[in-house]
């Protein structure tokens, strides 16, 4: 691994700092600073550049500068990026500081990963922060802790698995061991903190890794450079050495969304956040080594979204909110001419309030949802009766992971007409 640009130094005399950190939909939602301003960015172990997204005022907030333009590639079947590459930018995160940072400023307004999340997000960083760091990221406790390798000092852990991580364009990768159709079969995957699902597989006969039986058809998410679209099942095991997981989901993309990653061509897949989560790490980039010790999520069941319903938070709605002011006219217990009974004004007032606008923008085909009829575009008011502004983006998501059979009713609305659609979820993998 070489390291091209300016480094990140710890600014203590530990050398070392904790930083809390938000889990939204199994991402991990970092605080970082940019050139003094305060922002939020994804994790991702998956990528090898930092990069800024653009509904920023970018020039005149961070003051980019010394800016180069260049083309950027991922997933997704859509053309590269524009991007405008700047060097000497002073990045912090905790009490770690690059004080020459490369960053990357994409300027299309269709990457923008803030809608599916629910919460504010201005960028991604990966290589550039673990590559100078052993770093440790507690799922349970939501943080990661920076440590220079030079203190750093490990702990016995009879429990946990160490491995021995390659690196292919500066992203670390693992090998592991699937089991499809009773077939132990070994597997080279991206460690890749930046996806929500558990696991991707790239269909291959002649290794025995292809898609087995019962699946659906469905969107796994936004890459790069579009919207990824595959084919989701579950497979019998996954083994990182002597860890076990049972009946694991599993996603297999469509190989146009494929063209740029697949260049690595040992790679089988990904190991993302759905299954990182299960565990600790402890990521040590410099010494090419990741350990694993399972937390309390290990034996937590891989449920998936069972209502074919994909949300996004991209606008507001004014809801009407009742104000209550109680006036008294009266003692309570009486009085000497009106002894039997008291008078109590209650005086409503109506306030407007900009409240989220949850809307569908995703509808898997024959799903429950797609057969009752709602469409792409829909905006939900209300779940079981309560109003949506009452829960955040996951919250109503997760809704749509309850168990098979489960009513769901809906309040929507559509081109101004107030709609209501009831439908049940449906596990199509129940024995």
């Amino acid at each position: 691994m070489g390291f091209s640009q300016g480094h990140f130094v710890i600014q203590n005399k530990k050398q070392t700092d904790k930083i809390q950190f938000k889990l939204i939909n199994n991402l991990i939602i970092l605080p970082v600073e940019i050139n003094g301003v305060a922002l939020s960015f994804l994790l991702d172990t998956g990528v090898n550049k930092s990069i800024i997204f653009n509904f920023l005022n970018i020039t005149d907030t961070l003051q980019i500068k010394n800016t180069e333009t260049i083309f950027l590639r991922g997933l997704g079947e859509g053309d590269a990026i524009k991007a405008l590459k700047s060097k000497g930018n002073i990045l912090k995160v905790g009490d770690a500081i690059n004080i020459n940072q490369e960053l990357f400023a994409v300027y299309d307004p269709n990457l923008n990963f803030a809608p599916r999340l629910g919460v504010p997000l201005h960028g991604i960083i990966g290589y550039d922060l673990f590559k100078d760091f052993v770093v440790e990221i507690n799922y349970t406790s939501k943080y990661i802790k920076l440590t220079s390798p030079a203190v750093y000092k490990y702990k016995t852990c009879r429990s946990c698995e160490t491995l021995n991580m390659e690196f292919y364009k500066n992203k670390p990768y693992i090998y592991s061991t699937v089991k499809i159709k009773d077939k132990q079969v070994p597997v080279k995957l991206l460690i890749d903190s930046g996806g929500s699902d558990a696991l991707w597989l790239f269909e291959d006969d002649s290794l025995g890794i292809h898609v087995d039986n019962i699946y659906f058809e469905d969107f796994l998410g936004h890459g790069l450079t579009g919207s990824v679209y595959g084919k989701r099942t579950k497979i019998e095991e996954f083994s990182i050495k002597h860890f076990k997981l049972q009946q694991v989901n599993v996603s297999f993309p469509y190989p146009e969304s494929l063209i740029y990653v697949k260049q690595h061509k040992d790679r089988n897949g990904s190991i993302a956040g759905n299954l990182l989560k299960r565990f600790n790490l402890i990521v040590n980039y410099p010494n090419k080594t990741i350990t694993f010790k399972k937390n309390r999520h290990f034996h937590d069941r891989f449920d998936y979204n069972k209502s074919g319903i994909e949300l996004e938070q991209n606008a507001v709605r004014l809801v009407k909110e009742k104000d209550y002011n109680y006036i008294s006219s009266g003692d309570f217990l009486g009085s000497e001419n009106n002894p039997s009974k008291t008078s109590v004004v209650i005086n409503t007032k109506y306030t407007l309030a900009l409240k989220p606008a949850y809307s569908i923008v995703e509808l898997r085909a024959d799903s429950p949802a797609h057969k009752v009829g709602l469409m792409v575009g829909d905006i939900i008011l209300s779940i079981n009766n309560k109003s949506t502004d009452k829960y955040t983006l996951q919250e109503v998501t997760q809704m749509f992971y309850d168990k098979h059979g489960q009513r769901i009713k809906l309040e929507v609305e559509r081109d101004g007409v107030e709609l209501t659609f009831v439908f049940y979820l449906e596990d199509i993998f129940m024995p």
